[in-house]
């Protein structure tokens, strides 16, 4: 049976009351606590006019990451099949022997 939980999540000084799985609760704790630690890195480093453009910059920098993490994956599955395909070809080439 799933547990809901009612929890409040604080994103950029704006509170946000969540009713979540209870398996949820720590990787949406988690995230919070990176959107904050990464809106405080760009106004900290960028001339920033409203949160809006700095949640924004949140946004792409996040999508981006898990972009890039779905490429590497494509790139090490199409590597690890071209490792299999060299073994069989290697161990066709010994059987056949």
């Amino acid at each position: 049976m799933d547990e809901k939980l009612k929890i409040k999540i604080s994103i950029a000084d704006r509170v946000y009351p969540l009713t979540v799985e209870l398996s949820q609760e720590e990787g949406l704790r988690s995230a919070s606590k990176k959107i904050d630690a990464m809106i405080k890195q760009f106004e900290e480093n960028y001339a920033v006019r409203d949160k809006q453009d700095v949640l924004a910059m949140c946004a792409l920098q996040f999508a981006s990451q898990s972009e890039q993490k779905q490429i590497d994956n494509t790139i090490d599955d199409v590597t690890t099949i071209e490792r299999i395909k060299k073994i069989n070809t290697l161990l066709d080439q010994y059987l056949d022997k």
